[in-house]
């Protein structure tokens, strides 16, 4: 097999275990971000290449759900192995598609990546496909066909985040990547090959949204949509789903609170929020891009958040001392920066940072971490997702208060309460309306439930959750040894001539 060249043109899908020639007439180039070069070039993909992924996996698609849940777990015990020994070679193709620092491509978008993956050969080893309740046998089905739809942020992640629980559950796949950052899932499609995993199970389609996804959501051989973007591409999803009564599940946008109580150590909880806004240079959904302290406290808040903020060193992703790489496109930081200029017309005070070029870097599509103070709630930067490395300082009256504003947003992705008494700091943990909120600095955990409340998605991955998340589930009534069987007609109710 051709290992992927990413100095390469590369023209091809992966649909049903082989590489397919699209009939686009065009191609899409990938650009890296730190040096405004073209890295390669893939297909923009078609309606009619979408649907032949689709016929190709509802083909596939009987034979891997009746493989035994054992066969399902060898393949992905080589898969984690692959992953492990080609770690390299993902971690440069990331590197160069999304901009991602070395070490930090290496450590969270491959390492983590390869962790979740590998979380499940637990989870789906002891996960009840089974269970007897009274005289019901009750068990959890495949899905069917999925589509997975995946933004460009932290691409390999959130794609083995969706296929591997969706192929545990015995589901056959479309995979669709960001036109942006395409590379690694056609890495990702080689080393599934390496696998020995059946053709047509795992398929892989690169194109635009409004092209590939738009056909994918709407095909009827696709019986469930998992989708991972903006809340405006979402609502598209979940309409073209509708008319098909289609399953979606959405992990949407976010706009965090990191909250500090009155009694928690500021200087932790500053520097904690500071560093979890420049992951990824602010490309995250899960950002705290606001921190919500004491109003007493905010001026000391905001002089520790500017220290912490100017201690990072933008610079080319392969340079061991770069902290902060580029972001994804010229889209994107033009994005940026003018969510700061409004920031400072619309009265936040500038104490980190700000829209012009970072110096020395005139190539590539760098932005400088950017801290505001005094930020009001009405202001556009305390209400719309960023997607950069650009923090809010709001300051709150009392507990009540800072409870009120971290709920006064239409998103509920993540958030962090920060504390003294760990009994109390939970307290407040429970009274924020989003799907994960870490207190005292709590670890990520792969086993736990990741997901949004309100705009920020439906349904839930990782974890259990996430196997569930891609399983049917049919109750068969067996017959009960000590009772007389009872049909529809004799139930409470019946005239005796099947009318109830």
């Amino acid at each position: 097999m051709t290992t992927l060249d990413i100095g390469a043109a590369h023209t091809q899908h992966w649909i049903g275990g082989a590489w397919a020639r699209s009939d686009a007439s065009g191609g899409i180039d990938v650009i890296d971000p730190s040096t405004e070069l073209v890295l390669a070039t893939v297909p923009a993909g078609t309606a009619a290449d979408a649907h032949r992924a689709v016929r190709a996996a509802r083909a596939a698609a009987p034979g891997w759900a009746r493989t035994p849940l054992a066969e399902r777990l060898r393949f992905l015990e080589r898969l984690v192995r692959r992953l492990e020994e080609r770690a390299e070679e993902l971690a440069e193709t990331i590197t160069a598609e999304v901009g991602a620092p070395s070490l930090l491509a290496r450590r969270a978008h491959v390492g983590l990546a390869t962790g979740i993956a590998a979380s499940y050969l637990d989870i789906a080893g002891r996960f009840e496909f089974e269970r007897m309740i009274g005289n019901s046998l009750v068990v959890r089905e495949p899905a069917g066909v999925v589509a997975t739809i995946t933004p460009w942020n932290v691409p390999l992640l959130l794609t083995l985040q969706k296929i591997v629980p969706a192929l545990m559950a015995g589901c056959a796949v479309v995979h669709k990547p960001s036109e942006l950052t395409p590379l690694n899932s056609l890495l990702l499609a080689e080393i599934t090959a390496e696998c020995d995993l059946p053709p047509g199970v795992f398929n892989v389609v690169v194109g635009e949204g409004p092209v590939v996804g738009a056909a994918l959501t709407a095909d009827p051989g696709v019986d469930l949509v998992s989708f991972t973007g903006s809340v405006r591409a979402g609502r598209q999803v979940a309409q073209a789903g509708a008319g098909a009564l289609k399953r979606v599940h959405l992990e949407l946008g976010g706009k965090s609170a990191s909250i500090v109580l009155a009694d928690a150590d500021l200087a932790q909880a500053v520097r904690a929020t500071v560093d979890q806004v420049c992951f990824n240079s602010g490309q995250a959904c899960l950002q705290w891009s606001r921190l919500l302290v004491p109003a007493e406290r905010q001026e000391e808040a905001a002089e520790l958040a500017a220290q912490a903020a100017a201690g990072y060193r933008p610079g080319p992703p392969r340079d061991p001392g770069t902290d902060l790489g580029p972001l994804v496109s010229a889209a994107a930081l033009q994005r940026v920066r003018g969510y700061i200029t409004q920031g400072i017309t619309e009265g936040a005070r500038l104490v980190a940072g700000g829209p012009e070029p970072v110096a020395g870097l005139d190539t590539g599509y760098y932005v400088r971490p950017t801290v505001f103070t005094g930020v009001s709630e009405s202001m556009t930067i305390a209400r719309e997702e960023i997607f950069g490395p650009v923090l809010s300082i709001m300051s709150y009256s009392d507990q009540a208060d800072a409870v009120r504003i971290a709920n006064d947003t239409p998103y509920g992705l993540h958030g962090a309460v920060w504390g003294g008494d760990l009994d109390r700091a939970t307290a407040v943990a429970r009274q924020i309306r989003t799907g994960q909120v870490d207190v005292n600095g709590g670890p990520f955990n792969l086993l736990a439930p990741f997901g949004g409340y309100k705009q920020s998605g439906i349904g839930r991955e990782c974890g259990v959750e996430g196997l569930e998340s891609f399983c049917e589930i049919k109750s068969m009534q067996l017959p009960d040894a000590t009772s007389e069987p009872v049909g529809p007609r004799l139930r409470g109710g019946d005239d005796g001539e099947g009318r109830s």
